[in-house]
């Protein structure tokens, strides 16, 4: 099988940023991106109608990361990613990585259980108790389960690229879609319990959620690393890219490896941060609830403690 196009044009000009951030729109990509940002959007507004507020960062969030999808499938980034490694790999970091965690940002699942209406006839199912369904069933148990999502994040990298599947999948479009699609899920379902932001069937306590997102991180710099120290090509599909585009498929690979490489530690600092704002932020609630009930029964745990203290001491004259 030929591996240096595809079927393409292969008279691709050299990419530059100027140039390639050409409309090239992957129709299912922008079909699903555009539903996304509709139903997004259709949400907001029913709740805004029924004088409820919801947050601008959240939205803004959710926005900028289908916008990031849409920028690696449906402009020239996706026709050049198909013969350089290093594009691809753009591709794949984005969407795996980035984009995840911004829509995850944006509270989709939360947003979706207050916009959706609840079915009209108790007993019946509408679109909002089945979500609370799929949410409580086993099989999202599963598969948002740190024992599934971690080994999935890690094998997504090791045996697509290193197994002759990646050229397998890159020989059709059919094949290049399915990959991409791949890659927003396991993303998606790696990074939902770590963030904590939308309810989910797992639910680990900060400290468990910081040590499932490193326990990933490690290996994806390894396979950065290996890509850039390896002396032979990796991958068949980039072995030959077209003449026009004047560059050293090994080189290309160096540059593919260091691009995995730098981002494996982007993600992880932005999840880190949007962790420690819920540690902070769960804290601050619990402290004002502390204080609430405080006003409520005069303090009456600090008295209790108190009259104990005193107990002790009377005990010890």
């Amino acid at each position: 099988m030929d591996h240096s196009g595809h079927g393409m044009n292969m008279d691709l000009p050299p990419f530059t940023l100027g140039r390639g951030l050409v409309w090239s729109a992957d129709p299912f990509f922008l079909v699903g991106c555009l539903l996304a940002l509709a139903l997004y959007g259709w949400g907001v507004v029913r709740l805004v109608r029924r004088g409820d507020s919801w947050p601008v960062t959240r939205t803004i969030a959710y926005v900028v990361g289908v916008l990031t999808i849409g920028l690696v499938m449906c402009t020239r980034l996706n026709d050049y990613g198909m013969v350089m490694f290093s594009v691809h790999m753009v591709q794949h970091m984005v969407i795996s990585m980035l984009s995840p965690i911004l829509l995850l940002l944006g509270a989709p699942i939360t947003l979706a259980l207050r916009a959706l209406p609840v079915a009209a006839q108790r007993g019946k199912k509408g679109p909002r108790e089945l979500l609370l369904m799929l949410l409580h069933s086993r099989y999202m148990r599963i598969i948002t389960h740190a024992a599934f999502t971690i080994p999935l994040f890690i094998a997504s990298l090791y045996a697509l690229y290193f197994t002759p599947l990646f050229d397998f999948l890159m020989g059709s479009k059919t094949g290049h879609l399915a990959m991409m699609v791949h890659f927003l899920a396991v993303g998606l379902v790696f990074f939902w319990p770590i963030m904590g932001v939308d309810p989910g069937p797992n639910r680990p306590g900060y400290v468990m959620r910081m040590l499932e997102l490193f326990a990933g991180m490690p290996f994806h710099a390894f396979f950065g690393i290996a890509l850039m120290m390896a002396s032979t090509a990796m991958v068949g599909t980039f072995d030959n890219p077209p003449a026009s585009l004047g560059i050293d498929p090994l080189s290309d690979q160096v540059a593919a490896g260091g691009i995995a490489w730098a981002f494996s530690e982007v993600p992880s600092v932005l999840v880190l941060l949007a962790l420690l704002l819920q540690w902070k932020k769960s804290e601050d609630r619990q402290a004002r609830r502390k204080d609430r009930a405080a006003d409520r029964d005069g303090d009456a745990e600090l008295t209790a403690y108190n009259a104990y203290l005193a107990s002790l001491n009377a005990r010890g004259q």
